[in-house]
C-alpha cells in the first residue's frame, strides 16, 4: 500500500468519525432542548420500583427460588424493561426528520457510511440507557443498603447494551418504513405492555400459565432480567448454572447470552438493509 493511498483512507476514516459525531452530538442537543422527557424516563421506573415493591412488600419470601424480598427481585425487571422502554423510541427523532423534511436531506447529502444514521442513534441511546440505569442502581444501594461489585456492574451495562441495540435497531427500522409518527406511537403502546407482562419482569416463570410460560421463553428480554437477576442475588457467579428452567428447556448464563447476541446481530442488520434500501 502506498503512502498515498495510506493518507487517503486515514482521512476518508477521520471523517466518518466526524460525521457520526456530528449526527450524535444533534441528537444530544435534542435532549438538552427536551431534559423533561429525559428526566421523565429516569423517574418512571423510580415510581414503578417503589409502588410496585411496596405492593408486594408482605408477599412471602420462601414464594421465590433465591429467597429474596420481591423488590430486590424485582430491580432487574425494571433496569431491563427501561432500556427496552427507551430504546424502543430510539427511531422517533427520525420519523420527525422526516416529516420535516430534514431527513430528505440527509438522504440526499453526500454521506461518507450510509450506517452513520444507524450508528449515531444506537450511541445516543446506549449512553442514555446506561444512565438511566445508573439512576436505578445508585437508588438500589441507597435503598436496600447493598453494595454493588465492578464485575456486576460490568455485566449490567453489557446486558443492557445488547438489548438497546437490539430494539433500538427494529426501532430505528420501524421508523423507515411507517408513514408517521402516530403509527409508530400507536405500534409502541400495542406492544409495550405486552413484551413487560410476557416477561419475567414482575413474576417468575414458575407463576405463569404453561401458555404464558412458551411465551416469555420467547421474549429476549427474559434471558436478560434472567442474567441480572442472578448476578444480583449471589455471592459466587458461576456461568454454568441454569438460570431459565422450563419443562423443555435449560438455559445458563453462556446460552442466555448467546440468545441475546444472536437476536441483537440479526436486528442490527435488518435495520441496516432497511436504511440502505431506502437509501437507493
Amino acid at each position: 500500500m502506498t503512502p498515498k493511498i495510506k493518507i487517503i483512507q486515514d482521512y476518508s476514516i477521520y471523517n466518518i468519525i466526524q460525521e457520526i459525531k456530528t449526527l450524535t452530538q444533534r441528537l444530544y442537543i435534542q435532549i438538552i432542548r427536551r431534559p423533561s422527557t429525559f428526566i421523565m424516563s429516569i423517574i418512571q421506573p423510580l415510581l414503578w420500583l417503589v409502588f410496585f415493591g411496596s405492593l408486594f412488600h408482605n408477599i412471602p419470601i420462601n414464594l421465590f427460588t433465591a429467597n429474596i424480598k420481591y423488590s430486590s427481585f424485582l430491580i432487574p425487571g425494571i433496569i431491563i424493561f427501561t432500556s427496552f422502554n427507551g430504546s424502543s423510541y430510539a427511531g422517533l427523532p427520525i420519523i420527525f426528520d422526516r416529516e420535516f423534511g430534514f431527513l430528505n436531506r440527509l438522504l440526499t447529502s453526500p454521506i461518507l457510511l450510509k450506517d452513520s444514521l444507524l450508528i449515531s442513534s444506537l450511541i445516543c441511546i446506549i449512553t442514555t440507557t446506561i444512565l438511566q440505569t445508573f439512576f436505578i442502581i445508585a437508588f438500589n444501594i441507597y435503598n436496600l443498603q447493598c453494595i454493588i461489585s465492578t464485575g456486576k456492574i460490568y455485566t449490567i451495562i453489557i446486558t443492557i447494551t445488547l438489548i438497546t441495540i437490539s430494539v433500538a435497531s427494529i426501532s430505528i427500522a420501524f421508523a423507515f418504513i411507517l408513514p408517521g409518527h402516530i403509527e409508530f406511537l400507536a405500534i409502541l403502546l400495542l406492544i409495550n405492555l405486552p413484551t413487560l407482562f410476557s416477561s419475567t419482569a414482575l413474576a417468575p416463570l414458575s407463576f405463569m400459565p404453561y401458555w404464558l410460560q412458551i411465551i416469555t421463553s420467547l421474549n429476549p428480554l427474559t434471558y436478560a432480567i434472567e442474567i441480572l437477576r442472578y448476578i444480583n442475588s449471589s455471592i459466587i457467579i458461576n456461568c454454568k448454572t441454569q438460570i431459565i428452567k422450563t419443562v423443555w428447556i435449560n438455559f445458563n448464563i453462556y446460552q442466555s447470552f448467546f440468545v441475546i447476541s444472536t437476536i441483537t446481530v440479526i436486528n442490527f442488520f435488518i435495520a441496516k438493509y432497511i436504511i440502505q434500501y431506502k437509501y437507493e
